[in-house]
């Protein structure tokens, strides 16, 4: 085996020992050690500070990112046209129906012109998610929307866990 460091051939003491016993190889050891403990503790001392917001806004991201992909390919539900700009269009807004904010029944493909210029295109989004999922389905996502829901970060951070991992079965 090679030394990590100078490149050296070695014998290793132990199967994952990457490093030969030179003085120069052992502090750069010394060195990758620390380097790796420090990132460690850094990315948890960062997540310790996060806020709700924090996470709620990082879980919004990523479940946005799933609807992108899930509905690759397919047309604006509201308009019908292959959008030019892909947003994940909320049909009861997650602003004010926190609890079907990362509903997979209220979110859709939609352009950015029906999402952002047009306050998402409503009547036309409501006619497309009827044909998507189908009254019944629609009404029952009415009846959930209109529940208030207050996310914990354990529950953000459960929502993050779901959905990074189905963006990674999509891709």
């Amino acid at each position: 085996m090679r030394c990590k460091n100078c490149k050296e051939k070695f014998e290793p003491i132990r199967f994952n020992h990457k490093f030969c016993l030179k003085d120069d190889c052992i502090k750069a050891f010394v060195a990758e050690v620390k380097e790796k403990t420090w990132k460690e503790t850094k990315t948890r001392m960062k997540n310790d500070l996060k806020t709700t917001q924090d996470w709620l806004k990082e879980a919004q991201t990523i479940f946005n990112k799933f609807i992108r992909l899930r509905d690759n390919g397919l047309p604006c539900v509201s308009c019908q046209q292959p959008p030019k700009k892909k947003n994940a269009g909320h049909y009861f807004s997650s602003g004010g129906h926190s609890n079907v904010r990362f509903d997979e029944d209220n979110v859709h493909l939609q352009c950015e012109a029906c999402n952002t210029f047009l306050s998402g295109n409503l009547l036309q989004y409501q006619i497309g998610i009827q044909k998507k999922i189908g009254a019944q389905k629609l009404l029952e996502l009415q009846e959930r929307a209109h529940v208030t829901k207050k996310w914990t970060i354990d529950e953000l951070k459960e929502i993050i866990k779901i959905y990074k991992l189905k963006v990674t079965n999509l891709l």
